[in-house]
């Protein structure tokens, strides 16, 4: 299964093994455009390309890992959540339209990386043509 990503990516130690939150975070701040802030509150870190949403990272807690909340082809959200229990409907969004993934190492680093360029991807475009554009272009 391949999420087409639109450029290569650095390679994590060990790609066998999940994406911890703070190389999330470095992923999702080398994208064009993208800057994060808790406009949620403490404890969620959410990511914004153009003042979008298109990730929103949660810490863990004494019960649970961190888990991200990305946008998702709707027919792509359902594939995944059946090929990984660590990926579920999103949380506090339209479940059509957002998974949510526990970072609980189940999910390839790889995969979670493509996860969130598809997130990107999906919010960039429904952007204005000329963002879109420059977005794109400034990511290669």
């Amino acid at each position: 299964m391949s999420l087409e990503p639109h450029r290569p990516h650095r390679s994590f130690d060990d790609e066998r093994t999940g994406m911890t939150p703070q190389q999330l975070a470095d992923h999702a701040l080398e994208l064009p455009g993208t800057t994060d802030d808790e406009a949620f509150g403490p404890g969620a870190t959410v990511f914004k390309v153009e003042g979008k949403v298109f990730a929103i990272l949660q810490d863990p807690t004494p019960e649970q890992p961190a888990q991200v909340t990305l946008k998702c082809e709707p027919n792509l959200a359902l594939h995944l959540r059946d090929e990984y229990p660590a990926v579920g409907p999103g949380y506090h969004v339209d479940k059509r339209h957002w998974n949510t993934v526990v970072l609980d190492s189940s999910v390839p680093a790889s995969t979670v990386r493509e996860m969130v360029d598809h997130s990107w991807d999906r919010v960039v475009s429904g952007m204005r043509k000329a963002d879109r554009e420059r977005l794109t272009l400034q990511r290669g």
